[in-house]
């Protein structure tokens, strides 16, 4: 039952990733350079992620094993999914996973991550373009953290018996 509750989570996100890259691409037509804004807060803008994290890697030959890459970690954190106890670690985990494969989905259909999320206070700007599947790979990441943080340790058996 975790586990299934995992895979929801991981479809949702994906779901939620590539509806509202539909939308930047396809309803609101944004353009490279041309943004609008939401709120004062945030503005969508849309720019193409050929890289990994920070446009780090970007080329047009490493995308499939940027794809095959992400692919590999997307199995690994199944297992891990599939293993886990906690609820918390299977719903970031499920998350993670949905973010990523909606970022490997862009890079095998564009070439490119579609990124279009940019927050902002006045000129107070955070330094980089993300998008929803970011959005859940961070919070599932720190959901783990806090998972991780807040998990008892295991008692030693010599701390049992004195």
């Amino acid at each position: 039952m975790r586990f299934c509750t995992g895979l929801l989570a991981a479809i949702l996100v994906f779901l939620a990733d590539q509806a509202s890259k539909y939308a930047v691409l396809h309803v609101w037509h944004l353009q490279d350079g041309h943004f609008m804004s939401p709120l004062p807060v945030l503005d969508f803008v849309l720019v193409w992620n050929h890289g990994i994290t920070f446009g780090l890697f970007a080329g047009f030959g490493a995308k499939i094993l940027l794809a095959v890459l992400a692919c590999c970690v997307v199995v690994a954190l199944l297992v891990w999914m599939a293993r886990t106890q906690s609820w918390l670690v299977t719903i970031a985990v499920g998350a993670i996973v949905g973010g990523a494969l909606g970022n490997v989905l862009d890079r095998l259909r564009y070439g490119a991550v579609v990124d279009f999320i940019h927050v902002h206070i006045g000129a107070l700007a955070y330094p980089w373009v993300f998008n929803v599947g970011d959005s859940a790979i961070v919070c599932g990441v720190i959901a783990l953290m806090i998972d991780n943080l807040l998990r008892k340790p295991p008692v030693a058996a010599d701390e049992r018996e004195g």
